[in-house]
């Protein structure tokens, strides 16, 4: 158990908070002190509240020390991303398109849960304008950096909330992931991602149109990532496309291994272009699961690179949005997003439709691939984290995110669970990362493979310098 309390899981606090050996007042403090050290160099968040959280932490503590806990999480520091709903603080979504004036009178449905089981809530994270994108800069809070690496991105859309995970700013971060946004970011900083099965947690408002947007948790471990799903995962009648409630622990049999589990192991999919470093810690990472009792084997899941489907299914559901807007508005956007939207621009019913046919084309594939096989093993991005504030690395011919995300959009046409775990610190010293996939339902054995794995090869977060305070020089 680490002494580090800023670094401290979620598990690790609630324990403490129930022995009373640590108040939640102590663990926020800790984490505005973590945030006050090392927030100006990574650009984490959009919207922070010390008087409110601290307010809160000290009604936690009153609970804990009545025995009254309000909740698996009472008295946890989380964070919201700034795409979602929190009753008064405003939601930018990283947009100088709107104002930021209230009355902001309601809570989206993963704020509404985390704030009714007691967890602590201190800020808003940063993320690119209306999350469009796989990396973290907006034309309101400007660039998110990398805390393996300041010159680096944190990827995106999730940026904010993975750059303060891995530094210990809070315990607990909601994500929204369309086409990666959880995943991606996880990936780049090392930390775990679980995009759930849509619908497995409420969504409310529903800011993009379809059914390919999922919540879920990012956080420094398996464990606590089972413990917010409990929460965040509870209903709420507001999201009509919500999964009928399942009220299991989530934390059931996370315990219980791999072995005898049936794992494919995909390279590229078949035709990704993955960096030799990172292949080659995803195959050691695969190794892993064969040590641990599975039984694995190398297979691709067989479906066509689903890019242009998926870019004309998302790109179509932006359109509306950047038409809204009238021409001084729309000076003030990223000019990436517009640019996007209208290179989709002649796409009409006909391609509409298309696309839906190749989605549902790939879900059967999916289907049947999990017939065979429990869990899809594969690199979770085929690249480390390139520069801060470009939306593709530089001089590899890749001009959009897209190009570069090869692994993570399939999964949101599928409405499958996948977790992106990290496997390993490259030569340069950035993280690389796998992605378990599993069945549509399955996130008990999404989480079971993960823990099997962090079990193994524990996760590791990026070192703070010796008096704790993050520069640009790191």
């Amino acid at each position: 158990m680490t002494r580090d309390l800023a670094s401290m899981s979620a598990v690790e606090l609630v324990s403490h908070y129930r022995r009373k050996t640590l108040s939640p007042v102590e663990a926020v403090e800790a984490a505005f002190e973590r945030i006050d050290r090392c927030d100006g160099a990574v650009n984490a968040f959009r919207h922070l509240d010390p008087d409110s959280a601290l307010a809160s932490a000290r009604e936690s503590e009153a609970r804990w020390r009545a025995g009254t806990p309000a909740g698996l999480v009472d008295g946890v520091p989380a964070t919201i991303k700034d795409a979602l709903l929190t009753k008064g603080w405003p939601t930018r979504r990283g947009s100088r398109t709107g104002s930021a004036d209230g009355p902001w009178d309601e809570d989206g449905a993963a704020t509404a849960r985390l704030r009714a089981r007691g967890a602590v809530l201190i800020g808003k994270t940063t993320t690119p304008e209306f999350g469009w994108k796989g990396v973290t800069d907006s034309p309101l809070t400007g660039i998110t950096r990398n805390p393996w690496n300041l010159e680096r991105t944190p990827g995106g859309s999730s940026g904010g909330a993975s750059a303060a995970c891995a530094l210990g700013m809070g315990a607990l971060h909601v994500g929204t992931d369309g086409a990666g946004s959880i995943r991606i970011p996880a990936a780049f900083t090392g930390i775990y991602g679980l995009k759930p099965t849509f619908g497995r947690v409420p969504i409310y408002p529903m800011n993009m149109p379809g059914t390919i947007i999922h919540h879920g948790p990012m956080t420094r471990t398996v464990g606590d990532a089972a413990l917010m799903l409990n929460v965040i995962a509870e209903p709420d009648p507001r999201d009509w496309t919500a999964l009928p409630y399942d009220a299991r622990d989530w934390r059931t049999g996370i315990e219980d291994g791999v072995k005898g589990l049936r794992v494919a192991y995909s390279r590229d999919f078949g035709y990704a272009n993955v960096d030799p470093e990172v292949a080659g810690l995803v195959e050691k990472a695969a190794d892993v699961f064969a040590d641990l009792g599975a039984i694995v084997e190398e297979a691709d899941p067989g479906f066509e690179d689903p890019r242009e489907a998926f870019g004309t299914y998302y790109f179509l559901r932006f359109r509306p949005l950047v038409d809204a807007m009238d021409d001084e508005r729309r000076a003030l956007m990223d000019p990436g997003l517009v640019r996007s939207v209208e290179e989709y621009r002649d796409k009409g019913v006909a391609e509409s439709l298309a696309a839906d046919t190749a989605r549902l084309m790939l879900g059967r594939r999916m289907n049947l691939f999990h017939r065979t096989y429990d869990l899809l093993i594969s690199p979770q991005m085929p690249l480390t984290a390139f520069e801060a504030g470009a939306e593709a690395p530089a001089g590899r011919g890749m001009k959009s995110w897209m190009d570069w995300s090869p692994f993570t959009y399939p999964f949101n046409f599928t409405q499958a669970p996948a977790a992106s775990v990290p496997c390993g610190i490259t030569g340069e010293g950035l993280p690389a990362a796998m992605q378990i996939a599993g069945p549509r339902y399955r996130e008990d054995l999404v989480l079971r493979a993960s823990r099997a794995y962090e079990s193994a090869r524990p996760f590791v977060m990026p070192e703070l310098p010796a008096d704790g305070r993050l520069g640009r020089g790191q």
